[in-house]
C-alpha cells in the first residue's frame, strides 16, 4: 500500500508541475507571438487572448497545488513560537485542516459549476469549444491541492512537536539552498 501512495504522490507532483511550466510556457511564447503579429505585420490571431489567459490561469492553479508539495506557501510562525510546542504543532495541524476543508470545497463547487456549465451549453467565443472545458482546471488543480494539503496533516501529525516550528520555517531556505548548492547555516 506505501509504494501505491508513493507512486500515487509522484504522479500528482509531476502533473502539477509539468502543468505549470508547460502552461506558463506556451503561454509566454503565444502572447510573444501575438505581439509580433500584432506590431510587425498588423495583424494578430483572435483567439490568442483567451487561450492565453487560460494558459496562464491553469499554470497558476496547478503551480499553486505543486507549492503545497514544496511547502513554499507562506506561513507566519512568530506567534506560533509563543506557545509550548505541543500547542504550537495542534495550532499547525488546524491550519492545514482549515486549507484542507476549503480547498476540497473549491474542488467540488468548481465540479458543480463544469456541471452547470455543461447544461446552460454555453460556448467560448475565440477558441469555439464548451467554456466547461477550460474551466476543468477548478475541481483538478483544487482537489490536488487538497491532497496536498491533507499530505500535510499526515506529516505535521507523525512529527515530533519540538520539529514542527522547525520544519516549517526551514522547508524554503533548506529546498532553496540544495537547488542552488548554496548552505546556510540555520541551527
Amino acid at each position: 500500500m506505501g509504494k501505491f501512495f508513493t507512486i500515487f504522490d509522484l504522479g500528482i507532483a509531476a502533473i502539477n508541475k509539468n502543468v505549470a511550466v508547460i502552461g506558463i510556457s506556451l503561454g509566454v511564447i503565444l502572447a510573444f507571438i501575438n505581439v509580433v503579429l500584432r506590431y510587425s505585420f498588423g495583424t494578430s490571431l483572435t483567439w490568442a487572448g483567451e487561450l492565453t489567459n487560460y494558459l496562464f490561469m491553469w499554470s497558476a492553479l496547478f503551480g499553486a497545488a505543486y507549492g503545497f508539495k514544496k511547502g513554499i506557501h507562506i506561513s507566519v510562525t512568530i506567534l506560533l513560537a509563543l506557545f509550548p510546542v505541543s500547542v504550537a504543532k495542534a495550532f499547525v495541524i488546524f491550519s492545514h485542516m482549515v486549507s484542507f476543508v476549503y480547498l476540497a470545497m473549491m474542488s467540488y463547487f468548481g465540479y458543480q459549476l463544469i456541471i452547470i456549465m455543461q447544461e446552460f451549453g454555453e460556448m467560448s467565443i475565440d477558441l469555439n469549444i464548451p467554456m466547461w472545458i477550460p474551466q476543468l482546471v477548478l475541481p483538478i488543480a483544487f482537489a490536488g491541492a487538497a491532497f496536498r494539503a491533507g499530505e500535510k496533516i499526515f506529516e505535521v501529525s507523525v512529527m515530533d512537536a519540538d520539529k514542527v516550528l522547525k520544519n516549517n520555517e526551514h522547508e524554503v531556505v533548506h529546498d532553496a539552498s540544495e537547488r542552488s548548492g548554496v548552505h546556510y547555516d540555520n541551527d
